[in-house]
């Protein structure tokens, strides 16, 4: 089975994307379900399928399967109804871990999160300058969950 350890970070100094290339990312979900969500996403020229488990600490079972990326444009249209995610993603190497930064758009514009992932939970990495908040257990910074609450609603 494949997995997913990742942690999750606000970012707090948004510069740190000003000299990287980024790349757009449009995704919907097909299913919200607790125990497994199903998301599909275009990035370019390529769509994939991915199954997510449920998250136990920063780990949750994880598949991933291209696909045409007409059917991922039907599905985004017709399947996901609102709550699309539009954000673009930057990536900023660490030794043999790579940061990924998304800057969201939209509904959920003005939010911007780092995700880093690790091989295991123990993985000791460094925490850059730019990093905020650790979000990794917080649910509503889940693509899933900004994809039915976006931040834009959020109250204080």
């Amino acid at each position: 089975m494949a997995l997913e350890i990742e942690r999750k970070f606000l970012v707090r100094d948004t510069g740190i994307t000003d000299t990287l290339p980024g790349e757009r990312l449009t995704q919907g979900y097909l299913s919200h379900d607790k125990n497994a969500t199903v998301r599909v996403r275009i990035a370019g020229h390529s769509a994939w399928l991915t199954i997510k488990g449920k998250t136990t600490g920063a780990t949750r079972a994880e598949f991933e399967y291209p696909i045409p990326t007409d059917d991922a444009q039907a599905m985004l249209a017709d399947l996901c109804g609102q709550g699309v995610i539009d954000k673009t993603r930057y990536r900023l190497p660490q030794g043999n871990l790579c940061w990924e930064i998304d800057v969201f758009h939209g509904d959920n514009d003005g939010l911007v999160v780092a995700e880093i992932e690790l091989p295991s939970e123990d993985t000791p990495f460094e925490k850059p300058d730019w990093l905020g908040e650790d979000v990794t257990g917080d649910v509503r910074y889940y693509n899933s969950a900004l994809s039915a609450t976006p931040f834009k609603d959020w109250q204080e």
